[in-house]
Parts: structure tokens; sequence; C-alpha cells
């Protein structure tokens, strides 16, 4: 697959700073569009595909130019769905030395034996995979569900570090906005 910065990427929403989305402050990308519909999941605003695409070379300059940041966290959406655009992302990211968590509903057997995905995923320090449970609902450590897996990729991440991220943050803007971002369940929601 040819990796090409000017790939289209649907986005949903991009967030500069958070600590609730993996170790450290990390700069998130909510993709848009997912047509694996766990049940609960904590975002279905993300599951329609249609929304306007960005570059994928501008959310890497979006992202270089947070200072600060340790790395990035891909979610949905399903960042999987778009492995062209993830596998550039990752690429553009990477060599700035940021690490890359990705949270996808896939698992780890689906990307493996799937050449687009298993592409997608070369880059990444760690993959939380599996389908979200809402009657295993876990809401810690990255882990919608405990059946969600982790794989290591680089050992980048220990599982200190992921059990003392935060399930919860609220983020309050400039302009008054607030978002509300982490594991734990909006009332009937669940996780990614």
């Amino acid at each position: 697959m040819a990796l090409s910065a000017s790939v289209p990427w649907r986005i949903h929403a991009t967030l500069p700073r958070s600590r609730a989305n993996g170790p450290g402050e990390r700069f998130v990308v909510w993709t848009q569009g997912c047509s694996l519909g766990c049940a609960g999941c904590f975002n279905p605003e993300t599951h329609p595909a249609g929304s306007v695409a960005r570059e994928v070379a501008n959310v890497v300059r979006e992202v270089l130019a947070t200072p600060g940041i340790e790395g990035v966290t891909v979610t949905g959406g399903e960042p999987l769905e778009q492995p062209e655009a993830l596998a550039a992302f990752v690429a553009g990211v990477r060599r700035a030395g940021l690490g890359v968590v990705v949270l996808t509903g896939f698992s780890r057997a689906e990307i493996a034996t799937d050449p687009a995905l298993t592409a997608a995923v070369a880059g990444v320090d760690l993959v939380i995979a599996g389908r979200y449970n809402r009657r295993l609902h876990l809401g810690a450590g990255l882990r919608g569900s405990s059946n969600k897996e982790y794989w290591d990729r680089t050992g980048r991440y220990s599982a200190a570090m992921l059990s003392a991220v935060p399930e919860v943050e609220v983020l309050i803007g400039r302009d008054g906005t607030v978002t509300v971002t982490g594991m734990v369940a909006a009332p009937g929601g669940g996780g990614q």
C-alpha cells in the first residue's frame, strides 16, 4: 500500500490535549465511520460514514504543532475502516518520535488476517483490540470492556502506565465548550 499524506481522512473530532486517552499528555483523533455497531458504544455519533474529509497531512501538522505531548491516540468511529489514512497518519507522527495508541473494535485475529489492516497498525505502539461488550463493561486502562485485548507491539507502554490513565476527564475550552472524554460510560453508553 502506497502511503501518501494527501490521503483523505474522515475525522469526527480532534482534541489537542488529553490525559484520559492514553499514557501521558496526548493528542486524540476520533475517526468518523464505523460499521461494527457495538451495542452500548460510547461514541454512536461517530458511526455514520459521512463527514467532511481532511487530508492526513493537515492532521499530522496539527499534531506536530502541539508542544509537550507524549503521543497520539486514534479512536472512533472505527480507525481501521480507513486503513490507508491511518497508516499514512501513523507514519507521519512516528517520524517525530510520538507514541501511537489505536483503539479498534476489530480483533487481533481479524487484523492479522487482513493485509490492509495489518499495514495500518504496522507503526503503532499499542493496539487495543476487540468489540465493545457492554455486559463486560470495564471502563479502565483504555479498555471499554474486559474482553478487549492489549496488543503491545513495541513495549513503549507498560501495564502500570495503562492502569494509571484516568477513567474520565472534563475539559472546558476557552469558548466555554465542555468536553467529557475517557472510558467511563455516559448514561446508557459504554466504551470503545
